[in-house]
């Protein structure tokens, strides 16, 4: 029978008689130590593995707990670790601080054994659930994701499979002539569902750059890309951008694809006719803006409150009877949010609706 590895705990404390105690008490418990007497030593141990738990002393010289608590957590490859405060001083702020660093618990010393145990078991077996849903949670995404991309191309298929049909409507039967144009329609609606659904699985899994990139460019690249859309429905499609640069923080393709999102529903829920804009504005407390407005029905007050959810059903329709699945405002939240910024939907003055998305500016190097 496999007996599963054991678990590493990494006790750090200046104090050697400290280390001994602790360790020795979960040595008992056959778990895996590694002993640190300081946060040097500590990063070190983290730098060639990663454990399962950190007892970490609040009180050590040079760089304290609470310091190597903030240094731990700020580096994604152990970020997830959970930490253990161990520390002579009960003051209550001392805890909060401890707390806020980013520790899961906190235990004074002299300690109990059964309590540090006990606390000890708790984390450990809170972690393995975390890390057991995690993995249930990729598994999940990685097996939507290839159905999803299967089906695609299946309907990709059917729907070109159809529109061969569709160009022969004047040889078939009459009573096949709607039929053929309902699997047309049909198999459109769940393409676009299916590209939409892929775009928010990419949108989540997406390590998203951060680099400096023109504002302007991305803006204008959109705008080009999707005036035949516009020109389908006689909308008129408006750019204005500066005529200098306007440099923000961020991932290109990140912006790219949420202002993508942005132009093709205002275009998606705008009657023949209306008018889109997109309008990048100077730079103005550290962030730059830009705003996509439409002439379309605009947003109810219930509408704001789902406004961002995945599959939000709004009341407002396609106009052109265009596909829509409730997931594109919700991935563009996400990208935006990622890239340290923010997306708000402006107050209606009238019909209509104006989304403005926020980016940080870039700092020079």
């Amino acid at each position: 029978m496999n007996t599963p590895p054991l678990e590493t705990i990494l006790i750090v404390d200046d104090q050697e008689v400290n280390l001994r105690a602790v360790g020795n008490v979960l040595s008992m418990m056959r778990y895996n130590i590694l002993l640190a007497s300081n946060a040097g030593e500590a990063f070190d141990h983290l730098a060639k593995g990663t454990p399962d738990l950190i007892l970490l002393d609040v009180m050590m010289p040079d760089v304290d707990g609470l310091a190597a608590c903030r240094q731990i957590k700020n580096n994604p490859l152990w970020a997830d670790i959970p930490v253990i405060f161990l520390s002579a001083d009960d003051d209550k702020n001392i805890v909060v601080q401890a707390l806020e660093t980013g520790g899961v618990d906190y235990v004074t010393k002299p300690f109990n054994r059964a309590e540090l145990v006990s606390r000890v078991r708790t984390q450990l077996a809170l972690k393995q659930a975390r890390d057991r849903l995690r993995a249930l949670a990729e598994d999940k995404d990685e097996i939507l994701g290839i159905l999803a991309h299967d089906l695609k191309n299946s309907l990709a298929g059917m729907r070109l499979s159809a529109g061969l049909l569709q160009t022969k409507n004047s040889e078939l039967p009459p009573r096949y002539v709607p039929l053929v144009d309902n699997i047309v329609h049909a198999t459109e609606r769940m393409l676009a569902f299916m590209q939409e659904f892929l775009a928010n699985q990419r949108a989540e899994q997406l390590h998203l750059k951060h680099v400096q990139m023109n504002l302007c460019d991305v803006a204008s690249q959109v705008a080009a890309n999707q005036q035949p859309a516009a020109q389908a429905k006689k909308i008129t499609l408006t750019l204005q951008v500066p005529k200098t640069p306007v440099m923000v923080e961020a991932d290109p393709e990140g912006v790219a694809q949420a202002l993508e999102n942005l132009v093709s529903n205002a275009i998606k829920f705008s009657s023949e006719g209306g008018e889109v804009a997109v309008k990048v504005h100077r730079p103005m407390a550290g962030m730059a803006k830009c705003h996509v407005s439409d002439t379309g029905p605009g947003f109810t007050e219930e509408d704001r409150t789902k406004l961002f959810r995945r599959y939000g059903r709004l009341s407002a329709q396609p106009t052109g009877d265009e596909p829509s699945t409730g997931l594109g405002l919700s991935i563009v939240k996400r990208l935006v949010d990622v890239m340290n910024g923010s997306i708000t939907l402006a107050e209606s003055t009238g019909k209509g609706a104006e989304f403005i998305i926020a980016l940080p500016v870039a700092t020079s190097k």
